[in-house]
């Protein structure tokens, strides 16, 4: 279909995880979920340039040099291809968000090992 109109909350809240809105070669979108405060993923880059836009919940994009920025509702982060970060759910119910990059081919790097990663990672807090 080449239009479709979404209710990007009430899909994330029905599917729980990381949809895939638009997976073309031109373009990648997809909507996340983060259910549970406190969860994350691990530090990482990809090639491409990335939006990451914060729809409901908090956001807290992590940094290797220590740093950090919040996103909250209505927020809008880019990062340039190659910048490593983490996300994580800081606040105190679900963080869903909108991502949008360049591509469907996008490699995603782990810091610590500096090796592409191929699925996706996330770490729940123990008492979560």
């Amino acid at each position: 279909m080449p239009i479709e109109t979404l209710d990007t909350l009430k899909l994330a809240h029905e599917n729980k995880r990381r949809t895939n809105l638009l997976n073309t070669d031109r373009f990648h979108a997809v909507l996340l979920y983060y259910g549970t405060p406190g969860e994350r993923d691990e530090m990482h880059c990809h090639d491409q340039d990335q939006t990451f836009y914060a729809i409901e919940g908090e956001c807290t994009m992590h940094f290797p040099d220590g740093g950090s920025a919040v996103l909250r509702p209505g927020m809008l982060a880019t990062i340039t291809g190659g910048s490593f970060y983490q996300l994580e759910n800081s606040g105190d119910k679900p963080l869903v968000m909108l991502l949008n990059r360049s591509g469907a081919k996008a490699k995603k790097i782990d810091y610590e090992t500096r090796k592409e990663i191929t699925e996706h990672r996330r770490t729940v807090p123990a008492d979560g």
